[in-house]
């Protein structure tokens, strides 16, 4: 019943206490589920081993009976003929045969009450390793969740950091329409002022002055 034993030592192992200490529960709750179908396995193969001599002695004392049954009957033709000697013969090795019944029969008894307590063992074990891999399920199921969860709290906090980050350019593009509205303005006055000087330069301009100074002449000559 050694394997019965590790079996026993695998299934109450604290597996909180186990999957604490991992970085991968997954991985650790898929190697703890494998060591737990191996065992089982061992387990079947040995409630076969018992299954096994239970049909094994079974067929023993079918076989016992059945010789029974055959000296007694050649016991009563030995009768029937007349041959009492005879029949005594095989009365003789008939009693041997109830005699080994007796050992065989006990052998099956026992033989029989292991493999029935081997084969309740069996269904249970076979039962609660079937549970076990719905808990398997149920935690690598829960531990996608949480990463799921892990995910959506990183894109929240960047979205937090990309919120900042718009208000950052916002403000940089206030200031930076400020910076260009403040140029315009000083681009527009100092073009306000190169323009009356132009008008002035064009007034006192030597072309402007050498104009007025023909147009006097002609109006001397003219008398006007």
């Amino acid at each position: 019943m050694g394997i019965l034993n590790r079996f026993r030592d695998i299934m109450s192992a604290n597996i909180n206490a186990i999957l604490d200490k991992c970085e991968n529960p997954e991985k650790m709750i898929d190697e703890y589920m494998r060591q737990v179908v191996e065992q089982l396995a061992e387990v079947k193969k040995e409630t076969a081993g018992v299954m096994a001599e239970e049909k094994r002695t079974k067929r023993l004392v079918d076989e016992n009976a059945e010789q029974i049954e055959k000296y007694d009957q050649f016991a009563r033709k030995a009768l029937t003929a007349g041959n009492e000697e005879d029949a005594k013969t095989f009365l003789t090795k008939k009693q041997e045969y109830v005699n080994n019944g007796v050992d065989l029969q006990k052998s099956y008894e026992v033989a029989k009450a292991n493999a029935t307590k081997m084969r309740e063992m069996h269904d249970k074990l076979t039962k609660d390793v079937q549970e076990l891999e719905q808990r398997r399920k149920n935690v690598k199921s829960k531990v996608a969740v949480a990463r799921t969860q892990e995910k959506l709290n990183k894109v929240s906090s960047s979205m937090g950091t990309a919120s900042d980050a718009m208000n950052a350019f916002e403000r940089m593009e206030e200031k930076a329409d400020n910076m260009l509205d403040i140029a315009n303005s000083t681009a527009e006055l100092n073009s306000d002022v190169n323009a009356e000087i132009e008008s002035l330069e064009d007034k006192y301009s030597n072309t402007s002055i050498a104009v007025e100074d023909e147009l006097e002449k002609l109006k001397k000559e003219m008398g006007l």
